[in-house]
């Protein structure tokens, strides 16, 4: 266990927004205001039986990647997107996994404009919303959306060291049964061509925070972003983190995460 910083939403009375992008003359770049605590963060290492994607919201698995270079887009987009999809599909038992963004995240390499990489967030939020879930499958699927729409689907995250061990701006993972739905504050995300939707977290003593210390480059971490199956965890809000036990000089924290859309035909459960 570590005691560290979670920087929460604070109460205020309109939509929080954030531009993904130079905003307008005299606009904010948010306006939001932050609400720090201080927080145990547990190993989730020690959890036993190990924490699940139905359960906790949240897991680790051991993953191998054939790409050499994870920040080279077109080979991840070719061979990496393929080993994620494999992975979830073999996780959580779903009939079809589409792979459909990602970001690589690096300090360093993000403060010179480089590798197309940008920092970690040290915001505590949830990818996917009650309304941007389905939004995103109707975006990327067209006229096969409704269909799809009809039987469980889920946003899974794949988080994956690209070095490690992590030692800088470790994730942090909140249990999802200690959220309340009413902790969810529904925010913008601003960019040039649509807004977007995630839920930003206001805080809550009964939160129950994790973290999988030193992650490896052959392990990654699954996260429910969304799940329309109601009977189990549904959002996993998140957040780097500063451990106070990393070294001064300890390297950037390097990692690539991976959205994916898990589809289930009827009747079938997740992990």
């Amino acid at each position: 266990m570590v005691e560290s910083t979670i920087h929460y939403l604070a109460t205020m009375p309109e939509r929080p927004f954030f531009y993904l992008y130079d905003p307008p003359a005299g606009e904010p770049r948010r306006n939001t205001k932050g609400d720090r605590h201080t927080v145990a963060i547990l190993d989730a290492r020690r959890l036993h039986p190990p924490p699940s994607l139905d359960v906790e919201g949240f897991m680790l698995a051991r993953h191998v990647t054939a790409v050499e270079d994870l920040y080279d887009e077109k080979a991840v987009k070719r061979v990496y997107y393929r080993e994620v999809e494999a992975l979830v599909k073999e996780v959580t038992g779903a009939s079809r996994v589409v792979a459909f963004d990602h970001n690589v995240r690096n300090t360093a390499t993000s403060e010179r404009g480089e590798n197309g990489a940008q920092g970690p967030v040290r915001y505590a939020h949830n990818d996917y919303t009650e309304r941007s879930g389905p939004q995103r499958v109707r975006d990327l699927f067209g006229a096969e959306a409704e269909r799809l729409l009809r039987s469980r689907f889920a946003v899974i995250n794949v988080w994956k060291p690209i070095r490690g061990p992590v030692q800088q701006a470790p994730l942090a993972v909140c249990d999802a049964r200690t959220i309340d739905p009413g902790d969810f504050v529904p925010s913008d995300l601003r960019y040039r061509d649509r807004t977007g939707e995630v839920y930003s977290l206001r805080f809550s003593p009964t939160h129950a925070w994790f973290y999988f210390p030193e992650m490896q480059a052959d392990e990654a971490m699954l996260l429910k972003c969304f799940d329309s199956d109601r009977s189990c965890a549904r959002f996993t809000a998140h957040s780097a983190f500063d451990d106070p036990g990393s070294r001064a000089d300890a390297p950037a924290r390097e990692s690539i995460e991976v959205r994916t859309l898990a589809f289930f035909e009827s009747g079938e459960r997740g992990a």
